[in-house]
């Protein structure tokens, strides 16, 4: 399939041209389902324009090619198929994947009627017609003709979205704040997330350098979703491994496109200037505690129950140990004036003084859940300054949460 050329600004992006055909092929069930499922959530739930609520169904060089988009982001991938004649369609997305979804695991044969636009589907002894709206007038999804282009290790890129990606902001009072930084520099790769009172700072190592420094704004939200299509099938290539993820940026940083050996995910780039995160990091502390992370983990969830009726805050008190040869103790303090109280003490390897903080339970339990390593080491310089929170035994992550600060009594 051939595609046009278009120039926008400094950006050359190519878009595939659909033509509308007689689309006679054939593949399995499962294959089917699973690339509507893929696509499927990047359908717009609510749009002025019927088309955008329909997936794209196009013959693409002997395989069937399923697209979505909600013009902020989108979504295409290739299932294995037996193409007798070419063409293209796009469905309602929500029928054609709740009908998918019900039929046996066995062959889906697929005729569109090019008169009536109307989509034919037999599995079986299922049969359906689908009425549709023509390719023509479905968005073009952009491929990246020009640009930087970097390759990434699928898991690394993967197990890093999940450490940043949950501390963006969920509104749009910044909106810069709503994305995912991605900085590409020398062999480095730097993502940081933050909302104003968490910030999250992951780094990954490129095997190949960048040219040249760049800095861009991903929303959160494409993010996750190309982190749940590398956890897929859809993510594996032709013998079952998982390839390098592509990543290509137009040179006038407006969108990203991330290729999979079978999907593919554009997102548009959030515009603004990202906050200089290195300036909230603290550089030094004055106690420190190292802990088993589960344990941990275990006392912030029991403190949850009874800190979601006053605020969410519980407060961690540290005591290094006056005795040699024994440990420090850190205990996890929640109290509901109506309700009761909770207190979980924990030993833990303690320097420095006796310290008291309190921060928000939920974002300790955020960061303690993405922490894959058995231990986890707290910093905290005061009570009103930031906490940091890091993997022991690596140095590729950073978390930093804002304190609560307590009324006095």
């Amino acid at each position: 399939m051939r595609g046009k050329t278009q120039r926008s600004g400094e950006s050359q992006i190519v878009c595939a041209a659909e033509e509308v055909g007689t689309l006679r092929l054939s593949c399995l069930q499962e294959n089917l389902a699973r690339g509507l499922s893929v696509v499927g959530r990047a359908v717009a739930s609510k749009s002025t324009l019927p088309v955008l609520g329909n997936i794209l169904l196009a013959t693409d060089e002997g395989r069937l090619k399923l697209a979505a988009t909600n013009l902020e982001v989108g979504i295409t991938c290739w299932v294995g198929a037996k193409v007798e004649e070419e063409g293209s369609i796009t469905v309602p997305a929500r029928l054609l994947t709740e009908f998918v979804n019900s039929l046996p695991p066995d062959q889906v044969d697929m005729a569109l009627n090019a008169r009536t636009l109307a989509l034919g589907l037999k599995c079986a002894q299922f049969k359906a017609n689908i009425k549709g709206i023509a390719a023509e007038e479905f968005p073009p999804i952009p491929t990246i003709g020009e640009g930087l282009s970097v390759r990434l290790d699928p898991e690394a890129l993967q197990a890093a979205i999940g450490q940043v990606a949950f501390a963006a902001a969920t509104d749009d009072t910044r909106p810069v704040l709503t994305g995912v930084l991605m900085g590409f520099e020398g062999n480095e790769l730097t993502l940081a997330a933050a909302d104003g009172y968490r910030l999250a700072v992951r780094r990954l190592e490129l095997t190949d350098a960048v040219p040249q420094k760049l800095d861009i704004v991903v929303p959160a939200r494409s993010l996750q979703e190309l982190a749940r299509i590398l956890s897929g099938e859809a993510a594996k290539g032709a013998k079952g491994d998982r390839e390098p993820v592509e990543v290509h940026v137009t040179p006038n940083s407006s969108q990203v496109l991330f290729h999979l050996s079978s999907v593919d995910l554009v997102s548009r780039l959030v515009e603004g200037n990202f906050p200089n995160y290195r300036q909230i990091i603290p550089q030094r502390y004055v106690t420190r505690a190292v802990l088993t992370t589960a344990e941990f983990q275990k006392a912030a969830r029991i403190a949850s129950f009874f800190a979601r009726d006053s605020n969410n805050v519980i407060k961690l008190r540290l005591a290094p140990s006056g005795e040699e040869l024994k440990p420090g103790e850190m205990t996890v303090e929640a109290t509901a004036a109506e309700i009761g109280d909770a207190i979980s003490g924990m030993p833990a390897t303690i320097v420095g003084d006796n310290m008291q903080v309190a921060f928000n339970v939920k974002y300790i339990s955020d960061v303690l859940s993405v922490i894959d390593t058995a231990q986890v080491a707290l910093e905290v310089v005061s009570p009103s300054s930031p906490g940091v929170l890091k993997p022991v035994g690596k140095d590729d992550y950073i978390h930093v949460v804002m304190p609560m600060h307590l009324a006095s009594r």
